[in-house]
């Protein structure tokens, strides 16, 4: 979504979470939603310096909806070739013949008053491969097409497709049907709250729909609802709801397997940073924001859309892209920090930050064990993680006995939380990585250690 940097001071006065309720896809599906058992998203990625920018469709995929596996290493499986040769905030629908159709921004990059009448389609029978692609014009306007999405309209027998741009002076949500996403019916305003409004996502559920968007005045998001999906009658319900920073590209699905409801929301100070909420209670209208401990986003995505496959459908992307060939080390108990090198120095720091490579490491069988594993850097390969006066370093390897037992841990089960790992040193085994001011070391850890050292000493090995 685009990041439009309206932080006007409102945003101070705006409490963090709550409000709002929210459902399921306004689109139809062929198979019910019962025989899907993971999920797709799509992104595309920045980070804080830009580094990280690739303007093209990004896939990752996820069983449960919360930690994601980038495919194809974290690359576009896809980049625009018309218009500005780029994209942001896709959006993957699957139709009501059960194929997919794509739809994007068409901007590469940050200029936010590109006049971009134009929206990237491409149709896919899997994700695995992407077809007829074109860019289908929405409007005449001297405005933009931002932040498209798409949603079945039974009363029209039509796909309706709802983007941002700019009307009545202000921008507005609106939309132009289709049968095919190539030939669009004239656009008219499908909301319009009478201020900044972008970012558009529509869910439904119980008869209701359910549109939510970000107030592009103060960066905060808000819901509307409607018995209906005619434009103009979605009316407000929520107050706003924020992370206690900007936040905009609200997008929400619903669990594949409980009654619970996610809510995501995208940042851009720093830029590429992901939040989330939970309810089970859509008619309360409450919702609480999740610790970065119960979810892993792809490494500088942003602007997601997420839509639900079945077991086959992941397994086959996964086959079809791959999964990484390499991971990321969150803390236990700072899960918004990753571990990464800095000056050869071993740390834990705030995601997202550049160079982003420092944080990816090929975790391989241990210099000293093959049953045991060692941690290589991506970006200076051959230097590994290793031990030296109980300060954790990257370092080049020499091939030396010290240095492969230095660099060799055997992964156990985490001190603070079973379901994570705890890394014991190979040659010092009644020493473990932990963290202490941010800074990896190798101290004493036993299960009488106090709850802080544990935790400390406790990680989560992801993408």
């Amino acid at each position: 979504m685009l990041r439009r940097r309206f932080m006007s001071a409102a945003l101070a006065a705006v409490t963090t979470l709550t409000v709002a309720t929210v459902p399921a896809a306004a689109q139809a599906q062929v198979a019910p939603a019962a025989t899907y058992s993971g999920y797709v998203m799509g992104y595309f990625t920045e980070s804080p310096t830009m580094a990280g920018a690739a303007y093209g469709l990004h896939l990752a995929v996820s069983s449960d909806g919360l930690d994601w596996t980038p495919l194809n290493q974290n690359a576009p499986v896809v980049t625009p070739t018309q218009g500005t040769t780029g994209l942001r905030d896709p959006f993957i629908m699957r139709k009501q013949d059960g194929t997919f159709v794509v739809l994007a921004t068409d901007l590469k990059g940050t200029n936010w008053a590109e006049q971009n009448q134009y929206l990237h389609v491409w149709d896919s029978a899997d994700l695995r491969g992407f077809t007829n692609y074109r860019r289908v014009k929405m409007h005449s306007l001297a405005t933009h097409s931002w932040a498209p999405e798409a949603f079945w309209d039974p009363a029209r027998g039509q796909y309706g497709i709802i983007y941002s741009a700019a009307s009545g002076g202000h921008d507005v949500i609106m939309v132009n049907y289709t049968s095919d996403f190539t030939t669009v019916s004239a656009p008219q305003v499908f909301f319009d709250p009478g201020y900044n409004t972008i970012d558009g996502n529509l869910v439904s559920a119980n008869g209701v729909n359910y549109l939510y968007f970000k107030n592009n005045n103060n960066s905060t998001l808000l819901g509307a609802r409607s018995t209906s999906l005619a434009p103009g009658s979605f009316q407000i319900y929520t107050g706003a709801i924020s992370p206690g920073r900007g936040v905009e590209a609200p997008q929400i699905v619903k669990s594949n397997t409980q009654n619970v409801w996610y809510m995501w929301g995208d940042t851009w100070s720093p830029n590429g940073r992901f939040f989330a909420w939970q309810t089970t209670d859509l008619a309360s209208g409450t919702w609480t924001q999740l610790n970065d401990r119960a979810y892993t986003q792809p490494l500088n995505s942003k602007h997601l859309g997420i839509t639900a496959i079945t077991a086959t459908e992941m397994s086959n992307l996964i086959a079809k892209w791959g999964s990484p060939r390499w991971n990321r080390i969150k803390s236990y108990n700072f899960p918004d920090r990753y571990v990464r090198h800095a000056d050869n120095a071993a740390r834990i720091d705030t995601y997202p930050f550049d160079p982003y490579q420092d944080q990816q490491w090929k975790i391989v069988p241990g210099l000293a064990d093959s049953a045991a594993v060692s941690f290589e850097s991506v970006n200076f390969p051959g230097r590994y993680l290793r031990h030296a006066n109980n300060v954790m370093v990257l370092a080049a390897n020499d091939n030396t006995a010290l240095f492969r037992a230095d660099a060799t841990f055997r992964r156990v089960a985490g001190f603070a939380d079973q379901n994570w790992s705890s890394f014991q040193s190979y040659n010092f085994p009644t020493r473990y990585i932990r963290h202490y001011g941010y800074v990896l070391r190798l101290d004493p850890i036993t299960s009488s250690s106090p709850t802080t050292d544990k935790q400390d000493a406790t990680f989560r090995v992801g993408y």
